[in-house]
């Protein structure tokens, strides 16, 4: 069983509540529900179809098909308490059964996410994924949009390179809890945005940005490639080149200005890559659990430089990001060594 375990989750985050025991059964009400979401290290699982998933789930909800056939595996290694929801309430109590034979104390949503409606309760489209770290505790990375990635870990905010409108699309930064670490790679405007910057501090927040936001934005910590932070007891950051090599696009994003970063939560390391070719820096990045690598050209990499960069770096897990127009949908058959998962980072 691989130590690191990602669920893709695209709704709310639910989990259990008073009386039950390990590896026991309680079905809860909406509200009871709700609380129980409301906590930290608690699994929240879709069990639905990826189709009536994408229509709309609760925050922060894994998907897993219990119908699928790979379910069993899927599950496999997910501890402590888990809290289930399907259309009704009946597919999510065979996934409880199944969850509880493995220990777990599982609460089953009553009535489903019709109930959860029913209730005007709200549901997202926003993905999310969830990893465990070294000593147990949950990662979940919210795919808001672009590079803009949210993470939440152990009760702490981290956002990345917050950007509220792109494409089409928005986020509403206000509706988000403020950011204990803020960090942003370099100063376009599709990565530095002040106004969501604005939204996000509040008086302790960890501003981390290469020197040339600092100076535009007016406050903030500077690094430059090469330098290390100690964030916290758990929390580390180091600044990693991120530049463009091939001729005719070294404008974009000269080397020595911008920066890619490893941020390692409780031993779980996660490369942020910013905007990038696939460098020779990179062949000294490793044992990285969580990747995100950018894709699209002229300004970051080709499909066939991803390719390459994830397999010069020991990764897990990628995300390709970043991405806007380009096909990244071929990426995952060339890489089958490797957990590629596609999320809407257009």
């Amino acid at each position: 069983m691989k130590r690191i375990l990602m669920i893709t989750l695209f709704a709310a985050m639910a989990a259990g509540c008073g009386g039950a025991q390990n590896g026991k059964i309680t079905t809860v009400g909406v509200e009871e529900f709700a609380k129980i979401m409301a906590q930290k290290d608690v699994w929240l699982i879709d069990v639905r179809t990826p189709k009536e998933y994408a229509e709309g789930h609760l925050a922060a909800a894994a998907m897993i098909d219990v119908k699928a056939a790979d379910f069993a595996e899927r599950i496999d290694g997910i501890k402590g308490t888990v809290a289930v929801y399907c259309r009704s309430g009946k597919r999510s109590l065979m996934a409880a059964e199944q969850l509880a034979k493995q220990g777990c104390t599982v609460y089953n949503l009553d009535g489903g996410i019709l109930a959860w409606q029913k209730a005007g309760k709200p549901t997202t489209t926003v993905e999310t994924d969830i990893f465990t770290t070294k000593s147990g505790k949950l990662v979940k990375f919210h795919a808001l949009l672009h590079s803009s990635i949210r993470i939440e870990y152990d009760g702490r905010e981290i956002e990345i390179d917050p950007c509220s409108n792109l494409r089409g699309r928005t986020v509403d930064y206000s509706a988000i809890p403020k950011a204990d670490i803020l960090l942003v790679t370099h100063e376009h405007f599709d990565h530095y945005d002040s106004a969501s910057i604005v939204l996000l501090t509040k008086e302790k927040t960890q501003l981390i940005m290469n020197s040339r936001c600092v100076e535009l934005y007016g406050s903030g910590t500077a690094m430059k490639n090469g330098d290390n932070y100690q964030l916290s007891g758990d929390i580390t950051l180091e600044a990693v080149p991120a530049y463009n090599t091939t001729k005719g696009r070294e404008q974009f994003h000269p080397k020595g200005r911008d920066n890619g970063y490893i941020l390692t939560l409780d031993g779980l390391r996660i490369y942020i890559a910013g905007d990038t070719e696939d460098i020779p820096e990179m062949a000294g990045i490793k044992d990285i659990d969580v990747a995100f690598l950018p894709c699209n050209q002229p300004y970051t990499m080709t499909p066939g430089q991803l390719v390459s960069a994830a397999k010069i770096i020991n990764l897990k897990v990628l995300f390709p990001y970043h991405y806007g127009d380009t096909d990244v949908s071929g990426i995952p058959a060339q890489l089958p060594a490797i957990d590629v998962r596609i999320r809407h980072y257009e």
